[in-house]
C-alpha cells in the first residue's frame, strides 16, 4: 500500500524522501558486478545489498545498483546515496557522509538516521572488499572487524561487535575462524551464519564459524 502524503508528513518525511521511495534510482541486480556488499538484517527490518562496477584505471564507480528491504527511509537513503557517488572515484565517494545523504534528502527524522548510516556502511564495505580483491589492503583482524560492522545482531539491532557476539578471531592464510556467542543450531546462529557468509561474499576466504553459548 502506498504511503499517503498525510502519513509522510506525520513521519517527518520530506518530498525528496518520498520521491526516492516511490521512484528509487539505480535499483536492481548487477550480474557482472566487481564487488557486492550486504549490510543490515532482515530480522532487524533494514537490509541493503549493493552492486558496484569500477573503472580499474581510475578507481571510478562506473555503475552502482542496490536492493533494499526495509522502510521508506531505507529505500530513499540507498537511492540517494547511489546517485551521489555514481561516477565518483573511491576517494571522492568516501567524502560523502551519512549526514550529506540525509541533508540532500531534505532531512530525516532522528529515528530514521540509522538508514543513512547503513547505506554509508554498505558503501564503505564495498570499497574495502574491492581494495582487498585488488591486493591493496591486508585481510587482517582490523579488516575483518570493519567488514563485520555491517552484520547486525537481530535482537539488539546493533553490529555483532558492539553486541559482544564476536568473541574472538583467528587468521591462518585465507582461513578465518570466528568465535561467536550464540547457541549452536539456534535461529540466531543460522541467521548470523548466513549474514556473515554474505558479508565476505566474493573474497577468497574460508570462514570457520564456531558458535558457543
Amino acid at each position: 500500500m502506498a504511503m499517503s502524503e498525510t502519513l509522510a508528513k506525520k513521519f517527518g518525511y520530506s518530498e525528496k524522501v518520498m520521491d526516492h521511495f516511490k521512484n528509487p534510482r539505480n535499483v536492481g541486480v548487477m550480474e557482472d558486478a566487481d564487488v557486492t556488499s550486504k549490510v543490515g538484517s532482515v530480522a532487524c527490518g533494514d537490509l541493503i545489498k549493493l552492486y558496484l562496477k569500477f573503472d580499474p584505471d581510475r578507481d571510478q564507480i562506473k555503475d552502482i545498483k542496490f536492493e533494499s528491504y526495509g522502510c521508506a527511509a531505507n529505500i530513499a537513503t540507498s537511492s540517494m546515496m547511489t546517485e551521489m557517488v555514481k561516477g565518483k572515484t573511491i576517494e571522492e565517494a568516501r567524502m560523502v557522509t551519512f549526514k550529506d545523504i540525509s541533508e540532500t534528502l531534505g532531512g530525516l527524522p532522528r529515528i530514521k538516521l540509522h538508514c543513512a548510516v547503513l547505506s554509508r556502511q554498505g558503501l564503505e564495505t564495498a570499497f574495502l572488499k574491492y581494495e582487498a580483491k585488488r591486493g591493496r589492503v591486508k585481510m587482517d583482524e582490523p579488516f575483518i572487524y570493519k567488514i563485520l560492522r555491517g552484520v547486525l545482531d537481530p535482537v539488539q539491532g546493533v553490529d555483532i561487535i558492539s553486541a559482544k557476539i564476536l568473541q574472538g578471531t583467528k587468521i591462518e592464510g585465507n582461513k578465518i575462524t570466528l568465535d561467536l556467542k550464540a547457541k549452536p543450531d539456534s535461529e540466531l546462529a543460522k541467521s548470523l551464519a548466513e549474514d556473515m557468509h554474505d558479508a565476505f561474499e566474493g573474497l577468497d576466504v574460508e570462514l570457520d564459524l564456531r558458535f558457543k553459548e
